[in-house]
């Protein structure tokens, strides 16, 4: 065992030593001649697109200009976020909540956004939680996270979160099998071929962007890794990357790597739907959370859901089919005409891709090879439409700009490729500074791209910025593609690890009906103060609700007496403001959540159960106005059964003397 150990990690290093010396030649250190000029956007301009980009490890969705790649806004979605009160302020606090309770810091690996006949839309982009499986839906006319679900049966949520080209649904295929929710998990981790099951996830998006988990399919315990939808003649299937067919339990960089070929699962979840119609679906004892944010009244509710429809894939032949693909393949890609779908096999020297005609015709003459776990394993040549060869070292993802050309990044060799679909030639490739992952063509992978940029986002990133000390700053490129050579126009930072990222046209964006208040008659918070004559102080108990209004440059009210020590004070905001961009901010001392941010005409609360006796000023944290710093307040905090009386006042100071 040792010796098979070590021959295959030389074989790695060796491998690894031949991809690094794969660079391309045509590397350069700069933007050449008058390229930049093609990422410049002149003051009062407005850019092209708008660049949802993940965070990775941060979990949060950073949103850029293209092509200026200039950082407009972080959108807090799994992980809490003082700039924005996310996950701080007693509204947000439920959307962070899971069956595993209070998660404040997840991370955000893919972005999607929704399409209407196979085309970007502007209406949602949606992320997934690895660790700890969720999806999110972030509403693009407030730019907030609207709504998270959990998903039961996953261990890392890695092939999400993926939709149909009507968003009928978002996909989330378990990266790490293993066994059900609904069954006894404790058993030993080397019964894993016995007991580890794969679940991918069905969730249903509903008109007003709704999601409910509409059905799971158990497959054979292996690591999933991306996914795809059909789309035009393949719409109604789903295409999945898996690893680990080996089902190996350790050192899997080894072990999961044995054989020649692993699958890309096709999954044909109309006919799945029958079969839940039909009855087929098994429901199972699972928890899982349902987290949603209500515009109306400001605040989210979380519920915890305890059932879940499941299919077996083994069970019900026709819903699933293996296809081979070389080699512990990672990205899963279709065209815009939906006939080629692309396997990227990262230890592949090759680039496989397939043909969807070719597939219903293997799947009707039962061109099988045999079955993994019960699912057909249809034969490689049945199915495949070609290989492109000798692309570069490590492919990973591949996007497509509508003009038959397809792109690919290369990890090892640290580039992108450029290749035509039908013939599978080579066209051109251009390098990148570090070791690339995703790239992103505006509308890349629908059935209208918008194929003028590409961008491609760092995995390992590399010193193209000044040093930060022992972690390098994250990074992003721009090429021109609206040409037959590709063309670098810009680096720029971004927070990271930048995963997946989504483009679409400026216009469908901001011409969507974007929020730029909140009407303060439709504010539907139970604790709002619509005008400074319903702003109080309300003891129920040892909890005391302040309901207070901020406006430029005051708080109502703002001197609070007959607080005691123990009291749980909620600090329920109201911003009268009715313009657009005019937040304020609210802190207390002592707190230990250090600010508010609320918008115009919204209502946010901050709790706070001060620890000692005295007297704390509270203040607007976000610059509002010349008097911002005039715009302060005090609470006064006596004993516990001090003679204090409750009172709260502006402009005067009642009681006189005390």
């Amino acid at each position: 065992m040792k010796s098979r150990l070590l021959k295959i990690t030389s074989a790695v290093v060796l491998i690894a030593a031949f991809m690094g010396s794969c660079k391309p030649k045509n590397t350069s250190d700069t933007v050449s001649g008058d390229a930049a000029q093609k990422a410049y956007v002149a003051p009062g301009k407005y850019d092209e697109f708008y660049n949802f980009v993940s965070g990775g490890f941060s979990g949060q969705l950073s949103v850029y200009g293209l092509p200026s790649g200039r950082l407009f806004r972080v959108i807090p979605v799994f992980s809490v976020d003082p700039e924005k009160g996310w996950g701080y302020s007693e509204e947000t606090k439920p959307m962070l909540n899971t069956s595993h309770g209070f998660v404040p810091w997840d991370d955000l690996h893919h972005t999607e956004m929704s399409q209407t006949n196979g085309e970007v839309d502007g209406r949602w982009v949606f992320g997934n939680a690895n660790n700890t499986p969720r999806i999110a839906r972030i509403d693009l006319k407030t730019f907030k996270t609207a709504e998270i679900i959990e998903l039961p049966n996953s261990g890392g949520n890695h092939s999400s979160p993926f939709i149909t080209e009507n968003t009928e649904y978002v996909v989330a295929g378990t990266r790490f099998s293993v066994p059900g929710d609904y069954e006894n998990g404790d058993v030993p981790i080397n019964t894993y071929k016995e007991n580890y099951k794969g679940h991918i996830s069905f969730v249903k998006v509903g008109k007003e962007g709704e999601m409910d988990i509409a059905f799971q399919i158990m497959t054979p315990g292996v690591n999933f890794d991306l996914s795809h939808a059909g789309k035009g003649k393949s719409h109604g299937w789903f295409f999945f990357s898996c690893y680990n067919t080996e089902q190996a339990n350790t050192l899997l960089e080894v072990n999961a790597s044995q054989k020649d070929k692993d699958f890309i699962m096709a999954v044909n979840w109309k006919k799945a739907e029958e079969y839940v119609k039909a009855g087929k679906g098994k429901k199972q004892k699972v928890r899982y959370a349902h987290n949603t944010w209500d515009e109306h009244t400001h605040t989210a509710k979380s519920e915890i859901k305890t059932e879940v429809l499941v299919l077996d894939a083994s069970e019900l032949k026709d819903i699933c089919y293996m296809i081979p693909c070389p080699k512990s393949p990672h990205g899963c890609d279709v065209d815009p005409t939906g006939e080629y779908i692309i396997g990227s096999g990262k230890l592949a020297a090759l680039i496989p891709v397939f043909s969807y005609d070719k597939l219903q015709k293997a799947i009707k003459d039962k061109a099988y090879e045999g079955d993994y776990g019960g699912i057909p394993v249809l034969k490689y040549e049945a199915v495949l439409h070609g290989e492109v060869q000798k692309p570069g070292l490590g492919p990973l993802h591949t996007e497509f700009d509508g003009k038959g050309n397809a792109y690919t990044t290369m990890f090892v060799s640290s580039e992108v490729v450029k290749w035509d679909i039908k013939s599978l030639k080579v066209l051109d490739r251009v390098p990148t500074y570090y070791s690339v992952g995703h790239l992103c063509i505006p509308g890349g992978d629908s059935k209208k791209p918008f194929g003028k940029y590409l961008v491609a986002y760092n995995k390992i990133t590399k010193d193209r910025y000044l040093p930060t000390g022992p972690e390098l700053c994250q990074s992003a490129q721009i090429y021109d593609i609206s040409g037959d050579k590709m063309q670098l126009i810009l680096d720029f930072p971004t927070i990271g690890e930048p995963h997946y990222a989504q483009a679409a046209p400026a216009d469908l964006i901001r011409n969507n009906g974007q929020l730029k208040f909140y009407k303060l008659e439709d504010n539907k918070h139970p604790y709002a103060a619509k005008g400074e004559k319903e702003a109080k102080v309300v003891r129920e108990g040892n909890k005391v609700h302040v309901y207070m209004t901020s406006m430029r440059s005051h708080f109502a009210p703002d001197n609070i007496e007959g607080v005691f020590l123990g009291d749980e004070v909620y600090f329920h905001v109201t911003n009268l403001e009715q313009d657009w961009d005019v937040p304020h901010g609210f802190a207390v001392k002592g707190a230990d959540n250090g600010e508010l941010l609320i918008m115009p005409g919204e209502t946010t609360t901050l709790k706070w159960v001060p620890d000692r006796v005295g007297t704390f000023p509270f203040y607007c944290t976000d610059f509002c106005s010349a008097l911002h710093q005039e715009m302060q307040g005090y609470i006064r905090v006596s004993p516990k059964g001090a003679n204090v009386p409750l009172h709260y006042s502006l402009g005067t100071n009642f009681p006189a003397g005390k």
